[in-house]
């Protein structure tokens, strides 16, 4: 099986660079104004520091992607014209566009980059891939509504462009992203296609009938009422070998919004999972869907990859992700006689058994001692303290170190 890459979010420069060392070939990123996803939180990518961000990307041994995938009107053209030279400067290895008139900006002022066609895009068909190879991509990254044997034959069509696919993460009730209600529900307050979704569809919806006001009807509902449109997490873990198969260049996991612990611990996952399946196309791969059942998710599905989207695709009782595992601390790199510094992410108690997992080590431990940063000893940690903690058994590769809950709650489907 040939080289295959994994791509994933980074959401800010923390995420950046836990992604890569928890094992992505490569990371996309984004500024507000021209970015699907609008991030609030930690060290933002912003055009001042997207120069940082990608020799980042680049010095840890990866590629960095930047997105100027919105649909654009005018003053996103004019505002683009303006600041395009930034983009420019900082070398990103690709551009990822959904927007014919930005395709052409980029066309015309980074000729030397390569551009990849956003799944925005509804690519569908191998003549939609050879009319965007003709236009000048590089890549197309597919519509999420693709069927792996689709793929297989987009691929046989048009064996000298780059495809890239989407294989874990949120999915959109809208075909490949394309909505309005957040728009229509937040009076465009909120542009879904502007980086600033509200997610209606994660709602809870009870339904009127027009002729009778105050009727409310049952729609597969229960006491949190009824998200009829909220559709699962994709996690196409265990089909892997069959997507390399087919001929994707790129695996695609969503989240620049998720969180440190989210993006580490799939990057982890999905490396591992990719490299066994290289090496044995035959392997099991079922134990990294356990692996992945311990990060937020609404349950998993595997939309349309084997060839239909089924009615269990839809999370009918939640809309909030639930994990499988509780992200218990972040290692903050600081050690001091066999403690480290930690900050507390969920509350940690002394005698409490823990996963530790780092990007090269994964095992359990114990909870020996817990001192805040006065020295004096704690019998816990509480969530948001800063804490000196021993463990019975201590990461090697303590700096990018995380810790959570062992095993996997049965809430998570």
């Amino acid at each position: 099986m040939q080289d295959v890459e994994l791509l994933m979010p980074a959401g800010n420069m923390e995420k950046l660079e836990y992604a890569v060392r928890y094992g992505a070939d490569a990371v996309y990123l984004g500024v507000v104004d021209f970015s699907l996803r609008a991030m609030r939180k930690g060290s933002i990518i912003t055009l001042d520091n997207l120069n940082h961000a990608v020799e980042l990307a680049h010095k840890l041994g990866a590629k960095a992607y930047v997105t100027l995938n919105i649909f654009a009107f005018n003053e996103d053209i004019k505002l683009l014209e303006g600041c395009i030279e930034k983009f420019k400067e900082a070398k990103p290895d690709a551009v990822i566009v959904s927007d014919f008139g930005i395709f052409n900006l980029v066309r015309k002022k980074m000729p030397n980059t390569a551009i990849h066609v956003s799944t925005q895009t509804n690519t569908l068909n191998y003549e939609s891939v050879k009319f965007w190879k003709d236009l000048g991509a590089t890549r197309v990254i597919l519509a999420r509504e693709l069927p792996i044997k689709d793929i297989a034959e987009i691929r046989r069509h048009v064996p000298d462009i780059e495809l890239e696919s989407f294989i874990h993460g949120s999915q959109c009730v809208s075909f490949s992203g394309r909505c309005l209600l957040s728009d229509y529900f937040t009076d465009g307050e909120r542009k879904a296609n502007h980086g600033n979704c509200s997610q209606p569809c994660r709602w809870s919806y009870k339904l009127v009938e027009e002729t009778r006001p105050g009727q409310y009807y049952e729609i597969h509902q229960d006491e949190r009422g009824s998200h009829i449109l909220s559709p699962k997490d994709l996690c196409l873990v265990e089909y892997l070998p069959q997507l390399i198969e087919a001929g994707i260049d790129s695996l695609k996991v969503e989240g620049r919004t998720k969180s440190l612990y989210y993006v580490s611990a799939v990057a982890k996952t999905y490396r591992q999972a990719i490299d066994e399946c290289l090496n044995n196309p035959s392997a099991d791969l079922h134990k990294y869907f356990i692996e992945l059942q311990k990060v937020g998710n609404r349950g998993y599905t595997t939309g349309f990859a084997l060839g239909e989207n089924k009615p269990d695709s839809y999370s009918y009782d939640i809309s909030k992700g639930l994990a499988g595992a509780d992200f218990l601390c972040e290692f903050k790199g600081e050690e001091k006689d066999g403690a480290y510094l930690v900050k507390i992410k969920n509350k940690i108690n002394i005698n409490d058994e823990v996963e530790i997992i780092t990007p090269s080590e994964q095992f359990t431990s114990k909870i020996i001692e817990i001192k805040n940063e006065e020295g004096e000893e704690k019998p816990l940690g509480n969530t948001n303290d800063d804490v000196w903690i021993k463990f019975s058994q201590s990461p090697a590769e303590f700096k990018y170190a995380i810790a959570r809950t062992i095993g996997v709650k049965s809430h998570v489907s």
